[in-house]
């Protein structure tokens, strides 16, 4: 789950909804995976200069420190993520979202036979971001990746680079459909989300309305009138069910959200990059 808009108590973004992060940690409906204790992760903007960030390999239903901070924090952009590891150890470092910088990075999917890919992705890893990695998974590979490819200055083309890359390793390697990817990354202050995999079939991705149609659908709810006209929320799951709240994100495409702005683009691969 992402949320971009006017400051708000995570406590309201990942306990109040019907259908929250929390609530998908134990009854996810459309994921490859019901259940996803293998840890949790938030990040946050705050007043420093970089965001601040906090994991747990606690699964995240039962962690008493994450309702003590959510109840405690205001924020006007969140990242927040449960985990169902792939393989890769239970482990903080491997806990979404991943931070360098004032950048954030979460990731649900997979890259096909990882291990076998491994090497020959990380070599093409910049030399000076790699002591930068903390972790052993997949999803901290594709991002020190596309940091390599210039996520900093232009988002949708590095990461079109980073699976096109990771796609040709995987072909070489005999892995017919490597990417099955949901990407959010930020720095701040746009959000940028990406559906795609090599065999089109991504899981699943939302986002919601204009808040002003909101209200005028549904009145009675006073939540609404907290959020700021820019509000958008990115997730994997709709958090309520609410006809004409989310929109899903077409399969084979990259949005942006800024404030004042929000559109939504193909995304294709580029390889040899």
């Amino acid at each position: 789950m992402a949320y971009f808009g006017d400051p708000v108590p995570v406590e309201d973004l990942l306990f109040r909804p019907e259908h929250s992060i929390i609530d998908q940690s134990l009854h996810a409906k459309l994921g490859g995976f019901t259940t996803n204790g293998d840890g949790f992760g938030i990040g946050w903007y705050g007043t420093g200069s970089v965001p601040a960030v906090f994991k747990s390999t606690h699964p995240a239903w039962s962690d008493e420190n994450l309702h003590e901070i959510a109840v405690q924090i205001n924020t006007p952009l969140l990242f927040a993520h449960v985990r169902a590891s792939s393989g890769t150890p239970v482990q903080r470092s491997n806990c979404h979202p991943f931070r360098y910088g004032r950048w954030l990075w979460m990731h649900n999917g997979s890259l096909a036979r990882f291990p076998e890919l491994k090497h020959d992705m990380m070599m093409a890893v910049d030399p000076a971001l790699y002591p930068k990695i903390e972790g052993s998974t997949d999803t901290e590979a594709l991002f020190f990746l596309a940091l390599t490819f210039g996520l900093t200055e232009d988002p949708p083309g590095a990461v079109a680079r980073a699976v096109g890359l990771v796609e040709e390793i995987g072909r070489r390697r005999g892995v017919e459909f490597p990417v099955h990817m949901t990407v959010a990354t930020t720095d701040g202050e746009s959000i940028w989300a990406f559906r795609y995999s090599s065999e089109g079939n991504t899981s699943s991705l939302y986002h919601s309305t204009d808040v002003a149609q909101l209200r005028q659908l549904y009145p009675e709810l006073d939540i609404l009138d907290r959020l700021g006209p820019d509000t958008r929320l990115i997730v994997s799951e709709p958090l309520r069910d609410l006809p004409g709240a989310w929109k899903e994100v077409p399969d084979g495409s990259w949005g942006l959200v800024r404030r004042g702005k929000q559109e939504i683009h193909p995304f294709e691969p580029v390889q040899g990059g």
